[in-house]
């Protein structure tokens, strides 16, 4: 390898280097991707001997280390720990494009790490770490030879940007993460504010130019510091043992998969496994590595039947037509204490949403690399084994969970209702109770009905569906609402979801080298049918958020106060709150700019404290009389608290209708007496008088 070649590009604006040849030359290939002071250091490595196992053994993962933003660790050890979630979502999205484009048959241990070194606040380092994959695989040894490239594209103000800064991304319609070939787009990850197909398309179109600019600086440093591949050759098959096992098994199969449309999944799954079981065991059992063969052939049978099927005579497994939804029920309200939930079934896979509205104590911290915020939203996904019949520990959740979750978190949040006008934390929970095909579609919809019935005033229904993909060269068939082995043994798992105005949220992964325009616009607007037919399936259980909350959750009453009166209401040490919270039973949150929020599950316990807090904020105004306290006497007058915090002087010549010769005979400090203010000057002094008081009583 050459000591130190670099390439440089501008890429919306910007400009972006990827630099080879400087730090860790030991792994097969390293690149340092840079944009501005944000650096990320990606390698790979492979093993040169093959596992014994039926997939691609490849491990991805993304590291952000603290120092990158000049910080220190939170917590006790004062060292990074177990990956936070955008590291974990970050992994998969540098997995889902390049697993595809290894060699068919591929089993050599592999592993990309990817390094956040420096960290410039406005760039986030996810895009420079799935650059760096592409292009530490395709400059080192290991037989991956198609680049690729990715951008993030936003919309904002009706255009079209790349690769925008946070700040930027915070006022934009799409955050949309794409990952493509020069000729075809491999992976899709966005969130939108409902936008339509036509403009998802679009900024598919506008980010795919851009990539392949970065695919030739790709190609540019590999011309200067590529190493040669090492050599690949798929083991081959025997074709006549080939033929005769796709001759004894190729019907049983077709009579097993179509079992699913009559029987279950399970009972497909069964007949298959007995299938396999018998066609196997035909064979000598002496002769462990025929048998073994057996097992591989069966498999690759398996899917083409299921292939052949779909592409040529138009049948899905279970009947259905290429855009047919499964049969959907839902029901809301089965879980009496939950402040909303749901359960939502279509076909064979069932998800039970919770909803569960907290107060503001209840918010999620994330101590990220480009700053701290906080997540009002939350919505996790749990896949208990028994959903697929299956026995396994449960443990707590992976990179699958996490990124499902994640996606149906970012497919509902364009529609809850603004934090200022709904100041609730919102927890949803979907635990998936049947599983065949798209779960995380099926939380998207329970979760959305959870809401409604909580009585959380969303600002539309969103649904969810998942499409699939089967090709073979020019030929293809989009599928809608794909089970469990449409997914396995087709090409493309495509999930959208949105609301009948437009999308919120899509997840593309592909197995084949890449899908182009004609089949994602073509598969966008089937998903709307569908996805329009699912609302109404939900509108005909819930078809609005209920009118008032759960009778169990808090209750929130607000009020906006002056910035200068926030000392007042939280007191000496945070005296007064405290002493509010214990008498009246409720939550208090102050935040900086004035708004005042109590929370309690005792509507009229909230209503005290407002009126506790009214007075504590009120501001003295002239004519109005008040019932003050003596807290000064002087010989000159005596100072007179008025409301909590503010004092006004009451002259000796104001106490009464006649002169009076010592002040301490006529009031004493602790004394309570009406007083009316006569003035306030510009320094805000206030004068009082109690004489104004004994006129106007005689009036």
């Amino acid at each position: 390898m050459k000591y130190e070649e670099v390439v440089k590009l501008p890429v919306g604006g910007r400009e972006i280097s990827i630099e080879s040849g400087r730090i860790a030359k030991q792994a097969d290939a390293s690149v340092l991707v840079r944009d501005g002071d944000t650096a990320v250091l990606v390698t790979a490595c492979a093993q040169k001997e093959p596992r014994d196992l039926p997939f691609l053994p490849l491990t991805c993962e993304y590291r952000e280390n603290t120092y990158a933003a000049g910080k220190i660790p939170g917590g006790f050890f004062k060292r990074e720990g177990r990956p936070t979630e955008k590291e974990t979502l970050t992994c998969r999205l540098m997995d889902r494009p390049v697993r595809p484009l290894f060699p068919k048959g591929f089993r050599f241990e592999t592993q990309i790490i990817a390094l956040v070194l420096s960290a410039e606040p406005e760039i986030n380092p996810d895009i420079l770490a799935l650059i760096g994959s592409s292009a530490a695989l395709y400059c080192s040894d290991i037989p991956f030879d198609v680049p690729i490239a990715s951008v993030r594209v936003a919309l904002i103000e009706g255009q079209m940007v790349v690769n925008p800064t946070l700040s930027e991304l915070e006022s934009s319609d799409l955050n949309l993460i794409m990952a493509a070939r020069d000729e075809a787009i491999l992976m899709v990850e966005a969130g939108a504010q409902e936008v339509s197909e036509e403009r998802i398309v679009e900024a598919l179109d506008f980010g795919h130019q851009e990539i392949r600019k970065i695919i030739q600086a790709i190609r540019d440093l590999s011309g200067k510091v590529g190493k040669p591949k090492w050599e690949f050759v798929q083991a081959s098959v025997d074709s006549d043992l080939e033929r005769e096992v796709s001759e004894k098994s190729s019907g049983p199969i077709l009579e097993g998969l179509k079992l699913s449309g009559t029987e279950g999944k399970l009972a497909s799954e069964a007949a298959l496994k007995r299938i396999k079981k018998d066609l196997v065991d035909s064979y000598p059992e002496e002769d462990e590595e025929k048998r073994g063969q057996v097992a591989e052939i069966f498999n690759s049978v398996k899917e083409k039947v299921f292939r052949h099927q779909i592409l040529d005579r138009q049948e899905r497994p279970d009947g259905r037509r290429s855009d047919q939804v499964r049969p959907i029920s839902t029901e809301v309200g089965l879980l009496p204490r939950a402040h909303g939930s749901a359960l939502f079934t279509r076909g064979e896979t069932q998800a039970l949403a919770t909803a569960t509205l907290g107060t503001g104590e209840d918010v999620q911290r994330v101590d990220g690399l480009t700053g701290d915020s906080k997540k009002s939203f939350m919505l996790h996904y749990n896949f208990p084994p028994f959903s697929v019949g299956e026995v396994r520990f449960l443990r707590g959740p992976g990179r699958r969970e996490i990124g499902h979750g994640v996606l149906a978190e970012r497919s509902i949040s364009p529609v809850l209702p603004d934090l200022k006008e709904f100041p609730y934390t919102i927890r949803i929970v979907s635990d998936i109770l049947e599983s065949n095909g798209s779960s995380s579609m099926a939380t998207v919809c329970g979760g959305i009905m959870a809401l409604q019935d909580a009585g959380v005033p969303i600002k539309a229904p969103v649904a969810g569906i998942a499409m699939g993909l089967v090709k073979e060269d020019d030929q293809y068939a989009i599928l809608s609402d794909i089970a469990g082995a449409e997914d396995h043994y087709g090409d493309m798992d495509f999930k959208v979801a949105g609301t009948r105005g437009g999308i919120t949220a899509l997840q593309m992964d592909i197995k084949i080298a890449g899908v182009n325009r004609e089949i994602m616009s073509e598969a966008l607007q089937q998903a709307r049918r569908g996805r329009l037919s699912i609302l109404d399936s939900m509108s005909e259980t819930l078809a609005e958020s209920r009118p008032g909350l759960s009778a169990h959750a808090p209750r929130i009453l607000t009020i906006q106060i002056n910035t200068d009166k926030i000392g007042a209401v939280i007191g000496p040490g945070g005296k007064i709150i405290r002493g509010m919270v214990e008498e009246y039973g409720v939550k208090i949150d102050i935040e900086d700019d004035g708004t005042v929020s109590i929370f309690s599950s005792d509507e009229s316990s909230a209503q005290r404290a407002i009126d506790h807090i009214k007075e504590l904020t009120a501001t003295a105004e002239v004519g109005n009389t008040y019932l003050g306290k003596v807290v000064k006497v002087l010989d000159f007058g005596a100072f007179v608290e008025i409301l909590p915090g503010t004092e006004g002087l009451l002259h000796i010549s104001q106490i009464s209708e006649r002169r009076i010769q010592d002040i301490h005979a006529e009031v004493k400090r602790g004394d309570k007496i009406l007083v009316k203010v006569l003035d306030i000057d510009r320094q805000g002094k206030i004068r009082l008088s109690r004489r104004a008081v004994l006129d106007d009583q005689k009036k």
